[in-house]
């Protein structure tokens, strides 16, 4: 599994930046997919789980807003890295307020995203320990 054995969907519309980017990470020995929308995010999900999802803030469709919120409702410990251009910077901090993780301006810094996953697994990792933690505890009882 290594430390990069978590599990990253990328969320964009535009096919180039999502392509090369994925290029770019595998490159790096991330374990990384990507769909074009919001539905296939949570298509994809639905029978193909992953630890961290990196979204778009502005997509045709369901925006990343939408997303971000039916990713969180169905299983609140995935991890969402909102991505934003200027434009819509209000909209990622609304993204951090409804549960993002963090948030990043477009044109993305490679390392700064992978540092951000990586970081947000370890929060998704302690989470999931905890609730480990408090189930073990209460089966003590």
């Amino acid at each position: 599994m290594g430390v990069d054995g978590f599990r990253i969907l990328l969320v964009d519309d535009e096919v180039e930046f999502l392509e090369t980017l994925v290029k770019r990470m595998k490159k790096r020995g991330m374990n990384v997919s990507a769909v074009k929308s919001g539905e296939e995010a949570l298509e994809r999900l639905a029978h193909d789980p992953v630890d961290v999802v990196v979204l778009d803030v502005r997509m045709p469709g369901m925006d990343g807003i939408q997303t971000l919120r039916e990713i969180k409702r169905r299983d609140p410990l995935i991890e969402v890295i909102m991505l934003t251009g200027h434009a819509s910077l209000e909209v990622a901090v609304e993204g951090m307020e409804i549960g993002a993780f963090d948030y990043l301006m477009k044109p993305i810094n490679i390392d700064d995203l992978i540092y951000k996953a990586q970081d947000a697994n370890k929060k998704k990792e302690i989470q999931k320990e905890k609730i480990r933690h408090m189930e073990g505890v209460e089966s003590e009882e």
